[in-house]
């Protein structure tokens, strides 16, 4: 019996593929590995802060195209009281 569980304790951890090793080194980082995610989560990256703006920027342009729009078509009702274009521009600050 002896013989047989010497060579098999000694197999063992050849067997396991060192998956107690990588346990280990994932506990480890864990800690820092949750730390970063959150950090990530809770910050806003430049790719992101870009995407933000152009969204917004398209969104104001598509109200003045509209009001653009509105106003020439009021224009060509009235064209006796039309005046240049007044209204919302995408490029103003909010």
């Amino acid at each position: 019996m002896r013989k047989l569980l010497a060579p098999l304790l000694l197999t063992l951890p050849l067997l396991s593929g060192g998956c107690v090793a990588k346990t280990a080194w994932d506990v480890a980082t864990l800690p820092v590995k949750a730390g970063s995610k959150a950090v990530d989560w809770t910050t806003t990256s430049q790719e992101e802060a870009d995407r933000n703006y152009g969204k917004k920027m398209r969104e104001k342009e598509a109200k003045e195209g509209k009001e653009r729009r509105k106003a020439e078509k009021e224009c060509k009702k009235h064209p006796d009281t039309c005046q240049p274009y007044d209204g919302y521009r995408a490029s103003d600050p909010d």
